[in-house]
């Protein structure tokens, strides 16, 4: 009977452990069946949720010594209980926020205080962002302390960072918001090199407006067919700066957390650096080829926009620290084996006759 209650006992605590994700994929599903076709956009869309689950469900697996240790105690205690009671708190507000008119409420406050329409209709899904990164933070701290922030730190930061970034764009859309703005340019004149490499014309202007900041605006097309052109005007979020930010944020945490020296930490750091800013004008470049071939309101032009062209950029950031860990675990057998070999050298050496 005892060993029976030791195994109930423990599958409680994995559960616990577990949980979280279960909580939040519960809400996402929620959510999915509402607003199917915001799970197929990256940009102000929800794509981002199901890369949430992945990188927490990461986290788990990597820290799951650590987060077992932290089970002590009796397997449900007060801690376990507002834990739980957290986690069912992003269910409570998709409902409240869908069903019970919390959304209309956030786009009329956003409409009152002079946010266009267009973005005001945005806002919510910004909010959702934050809420359901501040209460999957809140539900891990109560669970695990303070330390939790070093278990679930990429996925967390993660939720924060997009929500933060929808949010800024809401607020100061087009070129209004300088200081992120400044990267836009040189990232700009990039793509139109890169174009250019490529056999395409371009133009390059500065459209600036009092209400819309400044945006450079990009002209492309075949000199051969010049009524093949593409015209965009680039703001930020379009220039891949957000993927900078992430990329920074997540790379940094996984970097403080290695056992990497700082001259490894620092060269692995500006790698993968230039590595996400190339991908950003790559980006930039294929929507101006598409829109050249397609037309720039063409299905293919924002499909790409909208949903493929991010995913190139969180792809290589989310893969960047495996890739840094398997090579690392391939170079620790590389001098494994040269080692061996040497030895291996000398003791034939050693018995070989003269």
């Amino acid at each position: 009977m005892q060993i029976y209650i030791q195994k109930i006992i423990k599958n409680i605590r994995l559960l616990l452990i577990l949980l979280p994700i279960l909580a939040f994929a519960i809400s996402f599903i929620l959510l999915y069946s509402m607003y199917p076709k915001t799970f197929e956009t990256t940009w102000k869309g929800r794509t981002y949720y199901i890369v949430f689950l992945w990188l927490a469900s990461l986290e788990i697996m990597l820290n799951w010594k650590n987060l077992q240790t932290k089970q002590t105690g009796k397997a449900i205690s007060r801690k376990s209980i507002i834990f739980i009671v957290i986690l069912t708190l992003p269910i409570v507000y998709v409902v409240i926020s869908n069903f019970l008119g919390l959304n209309e409420v956030i786009v009329n406050f956003s409409v009152q205080n002079g946010i266009g329409l267009w973005w005001a209709e945005r806002m919510p899904l910004s909010i959702e962002y934050l809420v359901f990164a501040t209460l999957f933070l809140t539900a891990n701290v109560i669970k695990y302390g303070k330390t939790s922030f070093t278990y679930f730190s990429i996925s967390t930061v993660f939720l924060f960072i997009i929500g933060t970034i929808y949010l800024l764009d809401n607020l100061y859309p087009y070129g209004q918001l300088t200081p992120l703005q400044l990267l836009v340019l040189p990232t700009t004149i990039l793509a139109a090199k890169m174009l250019n490499f490529l056999g395409y014309q371009t133009l390059i202007k500065i459209i600036t407006s009092p209400h819309q900041g400044w945006m450079p605006t990009l002209a492309a097309w075949d000199p051969e067919e010049p009524s093949k052109i593409a015209n965009f005007g680039i703001g930020w979020p379009c220039a891949g700066v957000e993927s900078l930010i992430i990329y920074t944020v997540a790379t940094s945490l996984f970097l403080k957390n290695s056992k990497f020296s700082s001259m490894q930490k620092f060269a692995y750091f500006i790698f993968g650096a230039v590595v996400t800013y190339l991908i950003n004008i790559l980006r930039v470049t294929t929507i101006f080829v598409l829109g050249i071939n397609y037309g720039t309101s063409s299905p293919e032009v924002w499909k790409f926009h909208d949903f493929y062209g991010q995913l190139y950029s969180i792809t290589w950031i989310l893969s960047y620290p495996l890739i840094i860990i398997g090579s690392q675990a391939l170079w620790k057998k590389i001098n494994k084996w040269k080692i061996l070999s040497k030895k291996s050298s000398r003791e034939n050496q050693q018995f070989c006759p003269p």
